[in-house]
Order: C-alpha cells, then structure tokens, then sequence
C-alpha cells in the first residue's frame, strides 16, 4: 500500500514556480537537452518551443508568471531574500 501512495503522490502535478521549473528541468534532462539554455531563453522570449513538450513541460512552464519569476530570480541572485 505504500507504493501506492507513492506512486500516487508522483503523479501529482506541480503547483509551485519552482516545482514546475524542476519538472521542466528533468523533463529536457532526460530528452537530452540543455535546460538552462532552454529555460533562459524562454524566459526572455516567452518562445513555448524553446520547451519541450515531453512531459507536459511546455504547458507546465506556461503556467510560470515569468515578470513575477524574473524578479524573484534576481532577489535570490542578490540576496535579497
């Protein structure tokens, strides 16, 4: 019964921004691409084909505010939070 609870809980889609960027992320992994590349230039583009459709990972990150996102990106980057 507990793997199926696991199993059930893996299923479960992302809420947050950063679960969503983590399953974007190991979804171009795993199709070997360069996810960060692939994430950057989304972000400055709003481009959905820089993602992956695997996975649901394009839908998933068009979920992503990205103004909202870019922002807490810099606060993290300078330290801010």
């Amino acid at each position: 019964m507990n793997n199926e609870k696991i199993n059930i809980l893996s299923q479960e889609e992302p809420t947050t921004s950063r679960e969503i960027l983590r399953a974007v992320y190991e979804a171009m992994s795993e199709k070997g691409y360069n996810p960060i590349g692939q994430i950057v230039g989304y972000l400055l583009s709003e481009d959905p084909t820089y993602i992956t459709n695997y996975k649901n990972a394009r839908a998933l990150i068009r979920k992503i505010d990205r103004d909202e996102l870019m922002g807490e990106l810099v606060k993290n980057y300078l330290e801010l939070n």
